[in-house]
């Protein structure tokens, strides 16, 4: 099994698991996350591959509440044809901005925001794949894997520098508005 390195995050979130096959990232989860429940061990930083430096060096500008200028090095095994075409989409949503789930099922001219969704969900890579900027129908933040909290707080760190973002509790879940400040 290829090693697993912890990312130290910010007060907020929780920490991220790093995994590398040495010459490029093959995971990236949230440790309280649904994917990380089958985690080994998890190995120091003593000897850090320099795409494990690399990428730790992305998060640490992208918890600065930046967009990093570069992207580390991934690979997605099992990657399907569809799969890639809707990470490739979210790929394509910049920092601070936010698509629905239907909004990249139209452009992928797909006629399921359910199954971009089952896409988005099985996204290996979080955050360098910024599912997180996918959202349900009418501003609904649903479905992360890396937990709501996480999610949230990953919404509102890039709000920072897009403060039209506010959150509302409702009856039926958690919503992000468009109203601007």
């Amino acid at each position: 099994m290829t090693p697993l390195y912890r990312y130290h995050t910010p007060d907020g979130f929780d920490d991220l698991l790093i995994r590398s096959d040495g010459g490029v990232v093959t995971g990236l989860w949230f440790e309280s996350s649904r994917d990380a429940s089958d985690i080994a061990e998890i190995q120091d930083f003593t000897s850090l591959p320099s795409i494990v430096h690399d990428t730790c060096r992305w998060l640490d500008t992208y918890f600065s509440g930046h967009q990093p200028d570069f992207t580390p090095a991934f690979r997605m095994n099992g990657l399907t044809p569809f799969r890639e075409a809707v990470l490739k989409a979210v790929c394509e949503i910049p920092f601070g901005q936010i698509k629905t789930y239907g909004e990249i099922a139209k452009r992928l001219n797909i006629n399921s925001a359910q199954a971009v969704g089952g896409a988005v969900g099985w996204n290996p890579v979080c955050l360098i794949v910024p599912c997180h900027r996918v959202i349900g129908a009418n501003g609904k933040l649903v479905g992360y894997g890396g937990g709501m909290n996480n999610k949230v707080a990953l919404l509102r760190l890039e709000r920072q520098v897009f403060r039209e973002w506010n959150f509302l509790f409702g009856n039926d879940g958690l919503f992000l508005m468009g109203q601007k400040q």
